[in-house]
């Protein structure tokens, strides 16, 4: 049974009709099907549906991202990956089955595949928690991380979570200790990590795991610090101002690629990646391809200092590179003249200003 949201009530009603059109059994028993008229109105569906997610607001990209169809990380797993072996626990407490683990193979090369999974159906979605990590999963990450490190796999993340667990006991087992070691060791790795948001990125439950090389998007994919509901709850005290929330935080994959947040978007087949399973794997596993070999030439190091400069650019012009000082092995700025002179001005502001002086007593002694 095919699950609609709230603005997908046009589509359902043009898909009914195509299964009944395509169904031999009419009113009157067996009737011939009008190849004609299935033909018109799947162009019409299709028509719709084009329509309609051309024009998604934030809010509605946050519902198709949340969808419960939507393909999950165990499927890209599946079908992305061959020889695919699970590993579990994070030798400290136990397994938290909310992430998926474990090395396999893509394009007959070694990877590390971590992937936060919600689950199919209720009683998996109960068995998975929902997608939110405690703080052994993050734990069974790291010690992954770090084993892939030492024998140079690459790592690949699927990010699919509202957020890590907020509850009493992934607290007192230290959860945001967990999350940061994380981070931490994301952004140590010697290795390329990639990271694909298939779903739902919240909260640092998702930036623990998704501090990599490269941040892919899927279309209708979210990726924020807070859900848009926790958003509108703390700034209007209203969790139906969930709309105004979602627009004001910038979540989505397009306004996410152009604040530098995200490196690529990859497009999702007409009406959500739900509606061809299949055709969005082959595009994550194109992707995935293509990111691993533009880093086959880089050594450890410029690995390290790719993803680096990638995060201190965020929210500055062009971000830092490494110094050309040999005595000086730190980063340092890297701007565009216009904004170089805006720094130097500023920094010099007392000088410009007694030149400024100068100049205009110099221009009234002349008049005068």
């Amino acid at each position: 049974m095919k699950n609609y949201l709230d603005f997908e009530k046009e589509i359902k009603v043009l898909e009914e009709e195509v299964d009944g059109l395509k169904s031999p059994f009419g009113s009157e028993g067996i009737s011939e099907v009008d190849t004609k008229k299935i033909q018109n109105t799947e162009a019409e569906l299709n028509e719709k549906l084009k329509q309609i997610y051309a024009n998604l607001n934030s809010w509605q990209k946050t519902l198709v991202a949340r969808h419960e169809d939507r393909p999950k990380a165990n499927f890209y797993i599946k079908k992305i990956f061959t020889q695919f072996t699970l590993l579990s626990g994070d030798r400290y407490f136990g397994d938290d089955k909310s992430v998926i683990a474990g090395f396999g193979l893509i394009d007959n090369k070694s990877v590390l595949i971590i992937g936060q999974e919600k689950g199919e159906d209720l009683n998996t979605r109960i068995e998975r928690n929902f997608g939110m990590m405690r703080p052994e999963g993050y734990r069974k990450c790291i010690r992954l991380m770090k084993l892939a490190d030492r024998f140079q796999i690459p790592v690949i993340s699927f990010i699919d979570t509202p957020g890590a667990y907020p509850g009493i006991g992934a607290e007192q087992r230290g959860q945001a200790s967990a999350i940061a070691n994380s981070i931490e060791c994301s952004m140590s790795l010697t290795v390329p990590n990639i990271s694909i948001i298939i779903g739902e990125g919240g909260s640092g439950g998702a930036i623990a795991l998704a501090s990599s090389n490269k941040v892919i998007m899927l279309e209708n994919s979210i990726y924020s610090v807070i859900s848009p509901e926790g958003c509108a709850s703390i700034l209007w005290r209203d969790p139906r101002k969930s709309l105004q929330a979602a627009e004001a935080m910038k979540l989505t994959a397009k306004d996410l690629l152009k604040l530098g947040i995200i490196d690529e978007i990859i497009s999702e087949p007409l009406g959500g990646a739900h509606r061809d399973p299949e055709s969005i794997a082959a595009d994550i596993r194109h992707s995935i391809i293509k990111n691993l070999k533009s880093f086959e030439n880089f050594s450890k190091e410029e690995i390290y200092d790719h993803r680096k400069a990638k995060f201190l650019k965020i929210g500055r012009d062009q971000g830092f590179s490494k110094s050309s000082d040999l005595d000086n092995t730190g980063l340092s700025y890297t701007g565009s003249d216009i904004q170089k002179i805006k720094i130097h001005i500023v920094k010099n502001k007392l000088v410009y200003i007694g030149i400024g002086l100068v100049f205009i007593a110099g221009l009234v002694s002349i008049i005068y």
